[in-house]
């Protein structure tokens, strides 16, 4: 499966040594790799449609001092897709409120309800940029239905309701950032870990480097601001049990046989 590495802090935090082990995972997850970065002055988004373990860029960034309150990195392995640049996490979008809305997800749409429109009008082909479209689309309708930007709990209720409707039967583990709020989610148990650092969190698909690592709240919405939990969503209960027939059908599907 794809892994997420994730931080969210008051102040920052190196991260060369957990960035270096995330990205030695890339022999299981070699199609691609992704890193947002969202400090105000220094922020950036890198990412290629190669293994992280034979890149370049990716050696640079762990050779030099990288320390950050905000980000989010991706490893892919592939499920729907082909390696190319357009299917290859973190997604961006902008909504009519000019906000930037970052998403990495681990996981494969096999219901996709709501997210099939998006099919005909996505950069590229993974459900992943689908959840993300979908995503602001509805912030872009509850803030013409509210007649202004919405506040930070009004995303947050967006977001838990969409969480809510999309996680049946769909493996949806979420790292999302909006410029101010990071979104986590996990529907897949012992697939999504957090580790409490010096005023904010670490949270990995795996644990990573020393220190005591704990699961995240399970099948429930959580979104943290510099370092501390702020918003508790809904306990939908929607936990996603892996069905090799799903699987298979869905692969059948993408592959036009």
């Amino acid at each position: 499966m794809c892994e997420l590495f994730g931080v969210n802090g008051k102040k920052h935090k190196p991260v060369n040594d957990e960035l270096r082990e995330f990205f030695s995972h890339a022999d299981e997850n070699p199609n691609g790799w992704g890193i947002a970065v969202f400090d105000t002055a220094n922020g950036f988004l890198k990412k290629e449609d190669r293994r992280a373990d034979r890149s370049d860029t990716v050696n640079s960034l762990i050779a030099s001092p990288l320390s950050t309150s905000a980000m989010i990195a991706h490893i892919r392995l592939a499920t729907i897709g082909y390696d190319e640049m357009a299917n290859t996490h973190p997604f961006t979008s902008v909504d009519m409120s000019y906000r930037t809305w970052t998403l990495a997800h681990n996981g494969t749409i096999f219901e996709s309800g709501p997210l099939s429109p998006y099919f005909y009008v996505q950069d590229g082909c993974t459900d992943s940029e689908r959840i993300l479209l979908y995503i602001t689309d509805c912030i872009n309708k509850e803030t013409e239905r509210k007649g202004r930007a919405l506040m930070p709990d009004e995303r947050f209720k967006v977001l838990d309701d969409i969480v809510t409707l999309i996680s049946p039967h769909n493996k949806l583990n979420l790292l999302i950032y909006d410029g101010e709020l990071m979104y986590v989610h996990t529907n897949y148990r012992n697939s999504l870990y957090r580790r409490s650092i010096e005023g904010g969190y670490f949270f990995s698909t795996r644990p990573l480097s020393i220190g005591e690592w704990e699961k995240v709240e399970f099948t429930r919405l959580l979104a943290y601001k510099d370092g501390e939990l702020l918003y508790t969503g809904t306990v939908h209960g929607n936990e996603y049990m892996p069905d090799k027939c799903s699987v298979d059908a869905l692969y059948l599907a993408y592959s036009g046989l």
